[in-house]
Parts: C-alpha cells; sequence; structure tokens
C-alpha cells in the first residue's frame, strides 16, 4: 500500500516514466519484449506505450526491429523547464555549499500534496550516509522538511492535510496523530528550526529551516546517521541559516 494512500496515481503516466527510468538505468536500446518482460507486463499494453512514446517523440529505433531507445527530446524539454523556472542557480549553489560545509547529505524541498518533493540533492561523499534523489517523496508530517513546509501553509490548510495524511510507525519516534505533530510544528517556530531524529528513517537525523521567500515555499535541509549528527545539531542548524543568509542577501542585491 502506498505511504500516501490518498494521492491518486494514474497508471499509464506512471509506466510511462518507468519506461524512461529503465532506460537511464540501462543506456542500451531494449526490445518491446526486453521492456515487457523487465516489467512484468502484457505484449499488447507495453506496444501501446512504447508506440505513444515514439510517435511523441521521446523514443526512436536505432536499428530497425533491433530496439528503442530515448531521443533527446526530453533533456531539450526538461532544459527549457529549469532555465525558467523557479529553481534558480543561487538556489542549487546553497544546496552544494551545505553539503560540502557539513559532509552530510543536503537538499531542497518543496510541498507536493501530502508529500515533501525533493527538488535538489547533493549526497554526502561518506560511505554511510542519507541516501537521496531528486523528485523523492517523504510524508510531509513524519519528517523534518515536510513540518518545516507545513509551518509556511495556514492552520486550515496544515489541519487538513494533516487529516489526510497516513500515521505509520515508520521508526521509533514517529510522530502518530495530527495533534503530535501541530505540536511539534509549534515548538519548532519557537525554536527556529526543524528536527526529526529516528523519525522517519530509522537511525537517521534530519534538520530543516524554511526560507523565507514571498513567492515560493521552499526549505532546505540537511540529514545524515543520527550517530554522526547528533551532536552537532548546533552546528548543523548554524550551516542552514548561514546558506540562506548568503542566498537571501545575494538575491536582494540582484533586485
Amino acid at each position: 500500500m502506498s505511504l500516501l494512500k490518498n494521492e491518486m496515481i494514474v497508471k499509464q503516466v506512471q509506466n510511462a516514466l518507468q519506461i524512461l527510468e529503465f532506460f537511464a538505468d540501462r543506456r542500451s536500446p531494449a526490445t518491446l519484449s526486453e521492456i515487457a518482460d523487465h516489467f512484468g507486463w502484457p505484449r499488447s499494453s507495453t506496444f501501446n506505450l512504447i508506440e505513444t512514446l515514439t510517435k511523441m517523440g521521446f523514443l526512436y529505433e536505432p536499428k530497425y526491429r533491433a530496439g528503442y531507445y530515448p531521443t533527446h527530446r526530453l533533456v531539450t524539454l526538461g532544459q527549457a523547464i529549469v532555465a525558467d523556472g523557479p529553481l534558480s542557480d543561487d538556489l542549487r549553489r546553497m544546496v552544494v555549499n551545505l553539503a560540502r560545509k557539513t559532509s552530510e547529505t543536503a537538499v531542497l524541498a518543496a510541498l507536493s500534496g501530502l508529500s515533501a518533493v525533493f527538488l535538489e540533492v547533493v549526497e554526502s561523499s561518506s560511505p554511510i550516509r542519507y541516501f537521496a534523489h531528486v523528485g523523492q517523496r517523504v510524508p510531509l508530517h513524519a519528517t523534518s522538511a515536510g513540518r518545516a513546509l507545513l509551518s509556511m501553509v495556514s492552520p486550515k490548510e496544515r489541519a487538513a492535510i494533516l487529516r489526510k495524511s497516513e500515521y505509520v510507525r515508520f521508526a521509533p519516534e514517529a510522530l502518530m496523530t495530527p495533534e503530535e505533530v501541530e505540536a511539534e510544528i509549534a515548538a519548532s517556530i519557537e525554536r527556529g528550526w526543524f528536527i526529526n531524529n529516528n523519525g522517519y528513517s530509522p537511525d537517521l537525523l534530519g534538520i530543516a529551516i524554511p526560507l523565507p521567500l514571498k513567492d515560493r515555499q521552499f526549505c532546505l535541509m540537511v540529514a545524515g546517521p543520527a550517530y554522526r549528527t547528533v551532536d552537532r545539531v548546533p552546528d548543523l542548524v548554524a550551516a542552514i541559516r548561514a546558506e540562506i543568509d548568503d542566498y537571501m542577501a545575494t538575491a536582494a542585491l540582484h533586485r
């Protein structure tokens, strides 16, 4: 069962995106049969998906009847979206700097339905680290990034989100009711930063702070193994604040 049971997934869209992810991992052409066998899909529905992606210019046959491979159209679309989108080079640089200064995984996150979605990720170089990727979604109520984002919406909107959330004991310190989440958000606002220690991923500690932007609701988070970060919380908070302050100062100069 999905952790976010109230978020609807359109199967055909999911399958089409899974095909593209399949090629990202494979990095070589694949026949219709290979794709169908990989996912356990019927040949007919796989053919329909492949035919649709081909006609839209996302797939082609490098050699006739020898398999399919993505075209550069997806890259072109992605570059156009990123170039004109709300995620600037300065925001990305902020994440890079935070990861470099803390030696832990740094994330820029935004609100998406009942989830926080990771927009930018720079992983720690340590072999033992928080593994994360762009596009990853985590429950709003159960994570430091999620609760930081929830603090940026109105109490009415937050209450509606918390009513729809699924309360699962992901880890020993998971918050299990809307009231517990609200109390933690209130305490975090008072403190000025959000922490999640062993509440979503076991033995993982995350710290997040909202960005004070007028037109967007983002938060900056750093996360790592609790054994390595629990005694560094003040330093990690200071590092996040410093990066946000530097970003805001740079943004003010560009106005």
